[in-house]
């Protein structure tokens, strides 16, 4: 059953977005990955309630594109960089100060990208991303671009197919991800050095594409952390293994 409390703030530029909660403590931020929600990345699989269980009060927001927050198809709507002006919307939008920021996938994208424009967390979480997705998303751009053309028939065992499943699962609207993922912009790796707080980069074990990435992306920073789960880049999410590493690891005296 989802414990969770359903929020809503305007953003920068007038935009809807919604966020979840769960838990009393101090504040983490969650920031789900792409074609998803909250409500898939962090709630269904009880990693929201491990991390809670800790202590932390769970701050989870649908991304602008996704799940119950607005999609708007105006390609104004997506800046570059919009998904890190939305999150530092709702830091602001709620107050923190010293709270903790993480994201699976797009949403670690996203945290890399709100820290180095700016975000203070004390600790930073990226999960399902290697070194070359923080560095830029667009390398998959031929996977994307043809699962949002839903004239253009493609074989539901490739990756474009498998994500146009994805996104009929998850109730999305490919106008809307379009925009998104056209707004991701690329990230220098010399900038990474400045990424100052202890990191934990988390990945799949048999997630191909992110595993190795993972690994030295936590040593592009100056206090990274690298630990493997069960898993590739999809059935890691429903591991109950995510959301316990990121609750032991926020929760240990040593972090």
């Amino acid at each position: 059953m989802d414990q969770t409390t359903r929020h809503q703030f305007t953003s920068f530029d007038g935009t809807q977005l919604v966020w979840r909660e769960l838990g009393d403590g101090r504040p983490v931020v969650l920031i789900h990955g792409f074609v998803s929600n909250a409500l898939t990345n962090w709630i269904r699989y009880g990693h929201a309630e491990a991390i809670a269980e800790q202590g932390f009060r769970v701050i989870m927001p649908d991304l602008r594109g996704h799940g119950d927050s607005a999609q708007p198809h105006d390609a104004a709507a997506y800046p570059p960089d919009v998904l890190a002006m939305d999150g530092a919307a709702l830091v602001e939008h709620l107050g923190l100060t010293d709270y903790d920021l993480g994201g699976y996938s797009l949403g670690a994208h996203t945290t890399i990208r709100m820290v180095l424009r700016g975000a203070r967390p004390a600790h930073v979480i990226t999960a399902g991303m290697g070194l070359a997705g923080i560095e830029n998303l667009k390398t998959r751009d031929d996977v994307y671009e043809t699962a949002f053309d839903l004239d253009q028939e493609v074989d539901k065992r490739s990756a474009a197919g498998k994500a146009r499943i994805f996104m009929r699962q998850t109730g999305s609207d490919p106008v809307a991800l379009r925009g998104v993922w056209r707004s991701s912009v690329r990230t220098d790796p010399a900038e990474l050095a400045k990424v100052s707080q202890p990191l934990l980069a988390v990945c799949g074990a048999q997630d191909d594409d992110h595993r190795e990435g993972a690994e030295r992306l936590a040593h592009a920073v100056p206090h990274g952390t690298f630990v493997e789960i069960p898993g590739n880049h999809m059935s890691a999410v429903a591991d109950r293994a995510l959301g316990r590493t990121i609750a032991d690891w926020l929760g240990s005296p040593d972090t």
